[in-house]
């Protein structure tokens, strides 16, 4: 069977390019053997906030006293809070299947795998292969949970997200190693609904892809609840006999055991490109991720890549961009290449985090003269009123030009407010343009007005 475009993956970047080519008149298919939607629907982005706003629901009942509520006590039924999350992970991939049908993509079951000659062979359950044809093919795999040699995963001591978000009962105590967005999303759940846990970063702050004022800031709130945080730490190697595990790290004042129920390891991904035929095709690679050119287009006519596969964040929305961008190219639109520079990131921590553009480091050590503001929640009154008066805005502007090089913020409900500041970094808008443009009181969002106003030496509420 021919086609005119086939993806292989169905995750954020497969599934929205396989529509979009779909939309513009292709005939497509998508391959994928497991779940629709990928990890990201199915066993990342999804489950994961369906455990945090339970989370945050515990916590909301476990301080009804600062609102003037009474309530009796809460518990956390840790079953019942991980069937909510498999329930709505489960109802989004099949909102994908409906979305699939309505554009007319079809779905081809099983393992895909590229052949020379723009050919993809897909493997069923059953072991049955069955090759079809298409004059371009996408691939857009993703990846797995990275397993450090010292650090196996065997999936009941020593386990990696997916197992995190299906273990049969809540651990008494859990190491997680490593506090990117992942390991300090499950800190924060774990530690939320009792669990004792133990965040452990071998880098000099968690969150390390971010401002250090927002890394230091997050460190605080979670030694404040009660979590233990180990900073510039790293796991030697970890003891599974009996019962537990003994988990030996290296400190700067030498070795020392942790005794823990499971073990979290969070130290990043790995591309999942082995086994898809690559190499039979001849698509170069470069460190673990496949090359590609500003288009995604690899260095074989007819094979391209997109998400977590090729360079640029592992991220669910830059992968659905790139897809994007992949197939209207493909079908000969005028489009821009992606600004990988104005990519926001979001931890769904409490407080929440979310960031784009440069750090103010970064700023300076690109040589820029810079103006800085941060405006901090204790000063909202929408924040106070909330009783979320942790965390602040930071943003930093070129004092030369204006140019507003980066934002950074910690806080409630911030991971909504970064797109304000995505969409001005693409229009170009100054800081003076954002301090005239009338933002409503009381809000959060007034306070991204707030810090501008601060950079600018303008602001009154402070």
């Amino acid at each position: 069977m021919n086609y005119d475009i086939i993806v292989i993956g169905s995750g954020p970047g497969g599934y929205v390019a396989a529509i979009r080519a779909a939309q513009l008149g292709f005939k497509v298919a998508v391959v994928e053997r497991a779940e629709l939607g990928g990890i990201c629907l199915n066993w990342g982005c999804i489950p994961t906030k369906a455990l945090l706003k339970s989370a945050g629901v515990f916590q909301y009942l476990k301080h009804a006293a600062d609102y003037g509520i009474v309530a009796g006590e809460a518990k956390a039924d840790f079953p019942a809070i991980i069937k909510r999350s498999r329930d709505v992970a489960d109802q989004m991939s099949k909102g994908i299947q409906f979305l699939l049908k309505k554009n007319k993509v079809e779905h081809l079951q099983g393992f895909g795998k590229v052949k020379p000659g723009k050919i993809v062979e897909v493997t069923d359950d059953a072991s049955v292969k069955t090759e079809y044809a298409a004059n371009h093919i996408i691939l857009a795999t993703g990846t797995r949970s990275r397993e450090l040699p010292n650090l196996k995963q065997d999936g009941k001591k020593i386990i990696g997200y997916r197992e995190a978000m299906t273990l049969p009962f809540q651990p008494k105590s859990m190491v997680v190693v490593g506090s990117g967005a992942i390991g300090s999303e499950f800190a924060y759940f774990y530690h939320s609904i009792g669990t004792e846990v133990t965040l452990i970063e071998v880098l000099p702050n968690i969150v390390p892809i971010e401002d250090e004022e927002v890394s230091k800031a997050l460190e605080r709130s979670f030694k404040k609840s009660g979590m233990k945080v180990m900073a510039g730490v790293s796991v030697e190697k970890v003891d599974t006999k009996g019962n537990g595990c003994r988990v030996t790290v290296k400190t700067k004042k030498g070795e020392e055991i942790i005794a823990c129920d499971i073990v979290l390891s969070a130290v990043g991904v790995a591309t999942n490109i082995e086994g898809i035929g690559i190499e039979d095709v001849g698509i170069a690679t470069e460190r673990g991720k496949i090359t590609v050119d500003e288009f995604y287009k690899t260095n074989v006519d007819g094979y391209y890549a997109i998400g977590d596969i090729v360079k640029g964040p592992a991220l669910a929305h830059v992968a659905s961009h790139e897809g994007i961008i992949c197939v209207e190219k493909i079908a000969g639109k005028d489009v821009e290449p992606l600004d990988y520079g104005n990519i926001p990131g979001c931890t769904y921590t409490h407080p929440e985090i979310a960031s784009v553009g440069m750090t103010e480091k970064a700023a300076k050590e690109a040589g820029y003269e810079i103006l800085t503001g941060k405006f901090p929640f204790t000063a909202s009154g929408k924040a106070t009123a909330s009783g979320a008066r942790d965390g602040f805005i930071k943003v930093i502007f070129d004092a030369k030009y204006g140019e507003w090089l980066g934002a950074h913020m910690i806080g409630e409900n911030v991971t909504e407010l970064i797109a304000e500041v995505v969409v001005a970094r693409k229009l170009e808008t100054t800081g003076k343009e954002i301090i005239e443009a009338v933002h409503p009181h009381p809000t959060m969002s007034e306070a991204i007005m707030e810090a501008v106003a601060v950079a600018y030496g303008e602001c009154v509420h402070l």
